[in-house]
């Protein structure tokens, strides 16, 4: 059964550690990171992006993939099944009626006022359905499924009055992190972050959780980081694992084969980052 953020990210929040959010892209992927998190005992946030949800089938689909395995493998740790950076109300909505467990609404490309009417409006549907609701206040900067934003950083009152007028569950401040691969050192800004997180008490997610070195991670997650975002770092180490796997047999063409040559590798990035985080034994 899936849950929704709230307990899991709470707990994280009282006890000073961080759930790792790991988007999925297919099936395979999809298994190997249960199966990972599983092993370690560690609570896990399933992402998967508006982009991912139509290159898989559809909401119901990825639901229905992502229920199927947990019974089939009897995964017996906690799985939030959420919507990345959703960008409407409708797709949230949406989501909502798959069965997903949780959601972002991320209107942050609106101005701050159309942002806090967005994200209200989403609260208010989500609170009927027991979903936990994910936004974000100022721009992460990168490349989000195709599309390129620049770094607009969030204040603390800004961030501050936000929450207070949407009631969501948790902030994704834009702090200095990007989506994608960084060009040059990641220069996040800590201390707004622990400024925001003891204004707010409430869980902080950080995006773009790819090229961060670790110590900036234990930092960020002693500034009140309770979710930390990883998509582009698994898809190298999985994508590198396949490209090896591909010049030492140049006669192989059976998928199953071609894309689990890529199993070992991603698992081993996924139980690594679960330790670096702190949620191993969390379950």
């Amino acid at each position: 059964m899936l849950v929704n953020m709230r307990k899991m990210l709470n707990d994280a929040l009282i006890n000073h550690y961080c759930v790792p959010h790991f988007n999925i892209n297919n099936l395979e992927w999809t298994r190997f990171i249960l199966e990972a998190a599983d092993s370690v005992h560690s609570p896990l946030i399933i992402g998967v992006s508006e982009g991912a949800v139509k290159y898989m089938g559809g909401y119901t689909v990825v639901s229905s993939i992502v229920k199927s395995l947990i019974k089939e493998l009897d995964i017996k740790i906690p799985v939030a099944l959420h919507l990345d950076h959703g960008s409407s109300y409708d797709s949230c909505k949406e989501a909502v009626k798959a069965g997903f467990s949780s959601v972002m609404i991320d209107a942050s490309m609106h101005d701050f006022e159309d942002n806090i009417y967005i994200t209200k409006k989403v609260v208010n549907y989500c609170k009927h359905y027991n979903i936990s609701v994910e936004a974000e206040v100022g721009h992460v900067g990168g490349t989000e499924d195709g599309k390129e934003k620049s770094i607009l950083y969030t204040t603390t009152s800004e961030a501050v009055k936000f929450v207070n007028a949407t009631g969501i569950d948790f902030l994704a401040p834009a702090l200095g992190s990007v989506h994608g691969l960084y060009k040059g050192e990641p220069k996040l800004n800590f201390e707004t972050m622990k400024e925001i997180s003891e204004s707010l008490n409430i869980p902080l997610v950080l995006h773009g959780g790819t090229g961060i070195d670790d110590e900036k991670i234990r930092k960020a997650i002693s500034c009140g980081i309770c979710k930390l975002n990883i998509n582009t770092e698994l898809q190298i180490v999985w994508s590198n694992a396949v490209r090896k796997f591909l010049d030492q047999d140049k006669s192989v063409y059976d998928p199953r084969k071609i894309i689990k040559s890529g199993e070992a590798a991603l698992k081993e990035a996924v139980i690594a980052k679960i330790k670096l985080l702190g949620s191993e034994n969390r379950s």
